[in-house]
């Protein structure tokens, strides 16, 4: 398993991570054997958010570290706060918000619950989930410096936000932003496409982010991809999925050659990119685990990352 520095700093931690969104749905045996097969794959780093199964992932998350007999030591543990559920609209692992709020108290009872339900004392990273449009940035410093001060998070960082957001923020906070969560995938290209389509007036030119891929590489902002084998946005899942026959052909032929699932390579695929990425894996089966952290150690060439992006019906303008 490879590793990617996280922001401009010496902490280091597998380019491959291990989402606990569905978490909730697992028992503590199960949880526990994800874990131990995240571990046994490489696979240093956990991703959370209070909002997950309403709590109840990370719950089960602390069993299951428990239950492990994983150190607390040998994981980087983050979480994402700052999005209010509403119960009426969430069931299960599918989680609506009713509202954004990055105020002061909720950011403090945010880690607080966090640490409370996963058992541990300090999180690594305490990501911002989602932009707030009401956020008043002094009181995002201010809770930052109180939960830093505490000892309760070590590291801060945004998920889903643009460049100017994200300039905004850290000119208002004293801590480095190291870390920007956002979906990316080999099904989901609007950051690359629009860096090749300037100066043109096709659906690919569209600049949706703000440039976020060249923003980071100059800031030396990690990225985080979240739903790396989804089409859409929880569409569905385009690896064996008849409706892109070309994609998964050109998957399995990589596969074959490098010996990794079709998973591997769509992880591969990211990890090729020169911006510093972690993938963020969703799955919870053991063996999915094992064969889609296996793409870290792939190194696709030029040709087949470009080849991968056209059979995923990309073009060159």
């Amino acid at each position: 398993m490879k590793t990617v520095k996280i922001g401009n700093t010496n902490w280091e931690a597998s380019n491959v991570a291990l989402g606990i969104m569905r978490m909730n749905a697992l028992s503590t045996d199960e949880a526990a054997a994800s874990l131990n097969a995240a571990v046994a794959a490489g696979i240093n780093f956990i991703d959370s958010a209070d909002i997950y199964g309403q709590g109840d992932s990370e719950k089960v998350f602390g069993a299951a570290l428990k239950q492990s007999g994983i150190r607390r030591d040998q994981l980087f543990i983050q979480s994402k706060g700052g999005i209010v559920v509403d119960p009426a609209r969430s069931h299960g692992s599918l989680v609506f918000g009713k509202r954004y709020d990055f105020s002061k108290q909720h950011l403090i009872d945010a880690v607080d619950g966090e640490l409370s339900r996963m058992g541990v004392d300090y999180l690594d990273s305490f990501l911002l989930h989602r932009p707030d449009p009401l956020m008043e940035p002094e009181e995002v410093a201010a809770a930052f410096d109180e939960l830093q001060q505490a000892g309760k998070v070590r590291h801060f960082g945004v998920s889903n936000f643009d460049p100017q957001q994200f300039e905004f923020l850290q000119e208002n906070v004293r801590q480095p932003l190291l870390i920007n969560q956002v979906q990316f995938s080999v099904m989901h290209t609007g950051m690359v496409n629009v860096g090749m389509h300037v100066n043109m007036e096709d659906t690919r030119s569209v600049d949706h982010d703000g440039g976020v891929l060249a923003f980071s590489r100059r800031k030396h902002v990690t990225l985080q991809a979240w739903s790396p084998f989804q089409y859409g946005t929880f569409a569905g899942v385009y690896i064996d999925n008849d409706q892109f026959p070309k994609l998964n052909a050109k998957l399995a032929e990589l596969a074959e050659k490098y010996h990794v699932s079709k998973n591997g390579i769509a992880v591969a695929w990211i990890l090729r990119m020169p911006v510093p990425f972690q993938v963020i894996l969703g799955t919870m089966n053991p063996a999915h685990i094992k064969d889609s952290a296996a793409g870290s150690d792939v190194q696709l060439t030029r040709q087949e990352w470009y080849d991968v992006y056209f059979a995923a019906g990309n073009d060159l303008p």
